[in-house]
């Protein structure tokens, strides 16, 4: 009788067949970056690589999961798949439907979420709170999970925007967040340097990649962020950059070497202040040192 390798049973090499991979890709949206200020066809750019990326993703295995999420300047929403929707995808010929779906549902709820945006204030993107809803998203599927079956989680964040220190605290609150889960966060920067999201990717062994040419968008992910983490390691990637741990002050938005903490809140200030701008917590003033008076000679 041959013998027959059971759903869960462990092949050779100490993997489960059922193993299953789950992505979570974090577009920046918002039109107040600086590139698509400038250029507003760039966003169709990303789009296109990031959706034939998710595909990449899909084709390596049957029971690879996806997620796509926007974030904007008031709200991140989910793009794909639909939260709670069935809508019908008419199949082009000679594609798999998955990958048709995966365009087509993307692209018509990311000009839903655009227009909806796009007569409100632009200020900066919500990052930090992005990432805490994939990190639910991914708790809630690892809780309804079948019994012996091993997801493994990933999150990839696209962005232009800058750094945020208002989001300073936010943003430490979910590395750590994700590093207890045993998430892993890759950020791929398109503008310019992020020292915060790459503390985040130190963190929780991700990796950290600013893009040299905007053009090459999807040979870069397809290189660097499509491999899994065990993966990785056995591939010859851009080496890691030093990583800048200082942490960036709330009032001057500024890295520094030395400054003063909030008691309450742990806002962190350059300059010491006596009334926490995030907090409105009063502090005391430190006591002048008491002079000493001199004892009078004796005659």
């Amino acid at each position: 009788m041959n013998n027959i390798t059971l759903p869960n049973e462990i092949s050779p090499d100490n993997t489960t067949l059922d193993e299953t991979s789950l992505l979570v890709i974090i577009l920046d949206s918002n039109p107040g970056q600086k590139m698509l200020r400038e250029s507003p066809h760039v966003l169709t750019h990303c789009v296109d690589s990031i959706i034939a990326f998710a595909n990449s993703h899909l084709m390596q295995k049957a029971q690879n999961k996806l997620a796509i999420m926007a974030c904007h300047s008031k709200t991140s929403q989910f793009i794909y798949p639909n939260q709670g929707k069935n809508t019908d995808v008419r199949q082009v010929d000679g594609q798999y439907e998955i990958f048709t779906a995966v365009e087509k549902i993307t692209k018509k709820n990311l000009a839903k979420l655009l227009t909806s945006e796009n007569s409100t204030v632009i200020t900066e993107s919500l990052l930090a709170g992005a990432i805490a809803m994939a990190l639910c998203y991914i708790a809630r599927l690892q809780r309804t999970k079948p019994p012996g079956a091993k997801l493994n989680c990933r999150i990839l964040v696209v962005t232009g925007s800058s750094c945020s220190a208002s989001q300073y605290m936010n943003y430490m609150n979910v590395f750590f967040t994700a590093q207890k889960q045993n998430v892993v966060i890759d950020v791929c920067a398109l503008e310019q340097h992020l020292s915060l999201l790459q503390q985040g990717c130190d963190i929780t062994n991700g990796m950290y990649l600013k893009v040299p040419q905007l053009q090459g968008l999807l040979q870069y992910l397809l290189w660097v962020f499509l491999p899994e983490p065990p993966i990785r390691e056995k591939l010859v990637l851009p080496p890691s950059l030093k990583v800048d741990y200082r942490a960036a002050c709330f009032c001057h938005r500024q890295l520094i070497d030395i400054g003063h903490v909030c008691s309450v809140c742990l806002s962190i200030f350059c300059k010491f202040s006596p009334i926490c701008t995030t907090c409105h917590t009063v502090f005391k003033m430190p006591a002048l040192p008491a002079v000493k008076q001199k004892k009078k000679k004796k005659l």
